[in-house]
């Protein structure tokens, strides 16, 4: 009787783990296909001085530092990026490995493991064409996040307007987006994500216009009731690397509440590689 018992409870985890294995491969399959689609096929375009030359003096700096003359113009990156990452600022930080493609005009997609062992993560966090998501489970298997709201999305269209300083080819003044400089160390782009209109507060260095901090407001519920509001996010910049032409920042971090004594930095990077691919 104990044996039917037994082998009755190894075939129900055995369809358990079935069902999430299935589960886990359409999850993934889902996150290839928006991959694919953030995916541009190149054409002939290139940066000249010329394309910025309109714009303030401090701002013009930025982008003669981000690209070189003659780099052809690129709508999306592909990143390598290793790191760490914590849920709170009470939390332990743990390793980070993370895949991302970032598109100009359609959106994002971070693939990440993170943690390590027994308490190890995978999943993904994508935004595109109005849609947002967030979906992680332990060991790839047992679903641990699944976010997906108006709010999700809202939060996602910030994060996009605020990684697209490593594509600095997407906020040309070209592509739709509007600069003014603050002082010689502080210049401001103004865009729009599906409507959704974003302030990139950028803070350089006045003699060559390397990137050093960004901010904007972006939405979220870090807040002491959990409810949702813009609130300061954004990062500071320690290194940065050459690829391709393009100079973006490659050593990082990043949190809520930043500029503020409420500041909690949550996400350290590198940039271990970045592919670009041509408008």
């Amino acid at each position: 009787m104990f044996a039917k018992i037994f082998f009755s409870i190894g075939v129900l985890l055995a369809i358990a783990l079935l069902v999430l294995l299935i589960m886990q491969i359409k999850n993934d399959k889902e996150v290839s296909r928006i991959w694919r689609e953030l995916e541009e096929v190149p054409t002939e375009n290139s940066f000249t001085e010329d394309m910025v030359a309109e714009l303030p003096a401090p701002v013009q700096r930025y982008f003669l530092h981000s690209i070189a003359p003659g780099t052809p113009l690129a709508s999306s990156v592909s990143l390598e990026m290793s790191g760490s990452f914590r849920t709170a600022q009470d939390k332990p930080w743990v390793p980070m490995r993370a895949k991302e493609i970032i598109s100009a005009s359609q959106g994002f997609v971070w693939k990440a493991t993170i943690g390590r062992g027994l308490f190890q993560m995978r999943g993904a966090d994508y935004y595109i064409k109005g849609s947002g998501r967030m979906r992680f489970s332990l060991w790839g298997l047992l679903p641990l996040v699944n976010a997906h709201s108006p709010d999700i999305v809202r939060s996602s269209i910030g994060r996009l307007a605020g990684e697209l300083i490593w594509l600095p080819s997407a906020l040309l003044p070209q592509r739709g987006v509007s600069w003014k400089a603050i002082d010689e160390n502080t210049i401001q782009a103004s865009l729009k994500i599906n409507d959704e209109p974003v302030t990139l507060t950028l803070t350089i260095d006045p003699a060559n216009g390397k990137l050093l901090k960004l901010s904007l407001p972006r939405w979220g519920d870090h807040t002491e009731d959990g409810s949702y509001t813009y609130i300061p996010f954004g990062g500071e910049y320690q290194e940065e690397h050459t690829f391709g032409g393009f100079t973006i920042p490659s050593l990082m971090g990043a949190g809520w509440w930043f500029g503020t004594d409420r500041y909690s930095e949550f996400f350290c990077a590198t940039i271990e590689q970045a592919e670009f691919r041509e408008i």
